[in-house]
């Protein structure tokens, strides 16, 4: 079973990215909602929301939720973080050595898994961002030495169908949080300077914010259809003695560019630090 169409798919949570992942799924043509099931053990209202929204299944009661478990080709992992080791833990007897397990939990290690579930399986650790949810996301992903080729393709057709794919080594999925899993919020925040900015010029607020949005929009698409780079793209933007250049020049007075450089950093390593917290609590109850 070689495509996604040829898949039983179980996802393990039922919130927002789960949701994004089945609509870009349905959105294949050769996708059935018939091939994937919904678990959520908190939340059973969710579960019909979701069916009758995309004609997904689901299972309700323990007994269900194993055999569905045990008869999937794909388990997607999208339960809380604090509640990952305990849910884990509690179906991993149902998990067959030939699955393949894709977790899109912040700071759940490949290794971490391994060790909840007791051996070494075929697993995919992604950082997909919100943007995901209207099929504009960027995730990136790394695999388990398990994982075939043909089950990291299974991978990658699953997230590109709600944006774009980065293949990194899972060392690399902390910075990848720090760019572009937490990047969007960084936008938002410039976006938010921008808006005030106008208003605080003589805009109103309604002006101030469609000028802003398709101008960032602009940009983005600038960088995506010319190819070039952001830097020489900037260039062209600033004339000698300009507007542009002014208002470049008291970023640079004030470090703008590093402060988002730092950012991006800090980020990336309050990413190892929930990464090492989980992963210190599971070897703390895996001892007692």
């Amino acid at each position: 079973m070689h495509t996604l169409s040829e898949q039983n798919i179980c996802f393990i949570g039922a919130g927002s990215m789960s949701e994004a992942i089945v609509r870009g799924l349905i959105q294949l043509d050769s996708m059935n909602p018939k091939q994937i099931t919904m678990i959520n053990r908190g939340n059973q209202e969710r579960l019909l929301e979701l069916n009758l929204a995309y004609g997904v299944s689901y299972s309700q009661d323990e007994e269900q939720r194993k055999q569905t478990i045990s008869g999937a080709d794909i388990i997607v992992l999208a339960m809380k973080p604090k509640d990952a080791a305990d849910a884990i833990r509690m179906y991993h007897t149902s998990l067959r050595t030939n699955q393949l397990i894709i977790s899109v939990i912040a700071g759940l290690s490949i290794p971490s898994i391994e060790k909840l579930v007791g051996h070494s399986l075929s697993i995919v650790r992604s950082m997909p961002n919100t943007s995901s949810t209207i099929g504009l996301g960027a995730t990136g992903i790394s695999y388990s030495q398990q994982t075939t080729l043909v089950q990291q393709k299974l991978a990658r057709d699953i997230f590109e169908s709600i944006g774009i794919v980065c293949e990194v080594e899972e060392a690399a999925l902390d910075i990848v949080t720090g760019v572009s899993g937490s990047g969007p919020a960084y936008i938002y925040y410039i976006m938010e300077a921008m808006i005030a900015g106008g208003i605080s010029g003589g805009l109103d607020a309604t002006a101030a914010r469609l000028l802003t949005v398709q101008t960032v929009l602009g940009a983005a698409n600038m960088v995506l259809q010319t190819k070039e780079s952001p830097a020489d793209l900037r260039k062209k933007v600033t004339s000698p003695g300009g507007t542009t250049q002014a208002a470049l020049e008291l970023m640079s007075a004030n470090d703008v560019a590093e402060h988002i450089s730092n950012a991006v950093l800090r980020a990336a390593e309050r990413a190892g630090e929930l990464g090492t917290a989980i992963a210190d609590q599971i070897d703390a109850n895996i001892t007692n």
